[in-house]
């Protein structure tokens, strides 16, 4: 395993965060999360591969992700050998500050931990005034109950005008971007990758594998996951054609150093600047595949011609509006 620093921050995480969203009561959210039996031991797989970086949300699985990796945890390392980051917004009053300090509580308890390491935003709130948000969770950095700050999937002048009113009135700014990005979703290459990377916000993309697609050479996948996962039909079916040229080309290169296709895909993202891509884990063999990728080292010919085929897609992930409240799977296949 490897390991770098979160932003501005002393954090040092592992270039691979596991993605908690697989972990969780089925049913809650999605059909094919892991149990909790099953979520232990792919936790515990992963911190004995050096994986230190585990990344959930309030709102996963009815917050049974956040309680099954709080106790997973607990059971097999010391709290401060791990990175813990969770999310808020999809909640009763969104990022209000009332929503904010009482949302944490239950992040902290279901976890069993009485500070995270990381708390982000998941998305824009349109109903909430940026000041009061930011303060918000500025009181929460100063209180202890979390270290560093973060957001989700938005557009690059939102994150811009959050990071500039925590920046005039003193507050803390954020350190992390966790953004929907890959070989097959590059929107954010415009205006929000390049804000991140001028104010030395870590990158942390989910998806880096577009659901799996960047992992196989069929487009779809007899999986549970794969056939029950509405919400990444709704993020790229839309796209196929397109994209299968792409996906073709991540095979062939993937033949050539004789790796995993899953391998390119994510070697691409740090050729990128990527800090920590978000692997979603359902299988133990997914992290040993995804820790192999730090054997590949992508030429900028290789990386020219990943990307060269690249045609632009609707927006993915940031949202215009906030959806109606207990609406949690956005871009849903309907």
């Amino acid at each position: 395993m490897e390991y770098s620093k979160l932003g501005n921050t002393d954090i040092e995480v592992s270039k691979l965060c596991v993605g908690c969203m697989s972990f969780g009561k089925a049913g809650t959210m999605h059909d094919w999360t892991l149990n909790e039996a099953e979520s232990e031991k792919v936790i515990k797989y992963a911190l004995d591969l050096g994986y230190n970086f585990f990344d959930t949300a309030n709102g996963y699985s009815a917050g049974t992700s956040e309680e099954y990796l709080g106790k997973a945890l607990k059971k097999n390392i010391a709290r401060n050998q791990v990175v813990i980051a969770s999310k808020v917004y999809f909640n009763e009053g969104r990022l209000s500050r009332q929503a904010i300090m009482r949302e944490i509580d239950g992040s902290l308890s279901r976890l069993g931990t009485d500070y995270l390491d990381l708390y982000m935003i998941h998305r824009f709130d349109y109903d909430t005034p940026i000041e009061e948000t930011m303060e918000a969770l500025h009181e929460l950095v100063k209180s202890g109950k979390v270290r560093v700050l973060g957001a989700s999937a938005m557009y690059g002048y939102q994150f811009h005008n959050m990071q500039i009113v925590a920046r005039d009135n003193g507050w803390t700014p954020f350190s992390a971007m966790e953004n929907h990005y890959n070989l097959l979703y590059r929107e954010d290459e415009r205006e929000l990758i390049p804000i991140c990377k001028q104010m030395n916000v870590s990158l942390m993309p989910y998806s880096p594998l577009a659901a799996g697609h960047l992992a196989r050479l069929q487009w779809r996948s007899d999986s549970l996951r794969g056939s029950t996962d509405r919400v990444a039909m709704g993020k790229y079916d839309t796209t196929e054609a397109e994209d299968m040229q792409i996906v073709k080309r991540v095979a062939e290169l993937a033949e050539g150093y004789g790796c995993k296709m899953s391998q390119i895909a994510i070697a691409w993202q740090w050729a990128k600047g990527i800090a920590a891509p978000i692997i979603g884990a359902t299988k133990t063999r997914y992290l040993d595949d995804a820790a192999g990728a730090f054997a590949v080292k992508l030429t900028g010919e290789d990386i020219a011609y990943l990307e060269e085929l690249y045609v632009p897609h609707r927006i993915v992930g940031a949202i215009d509006k906030n959806p109606e409240q207990g609406v949690v799977l956005l871009d849903e296949k309907k």
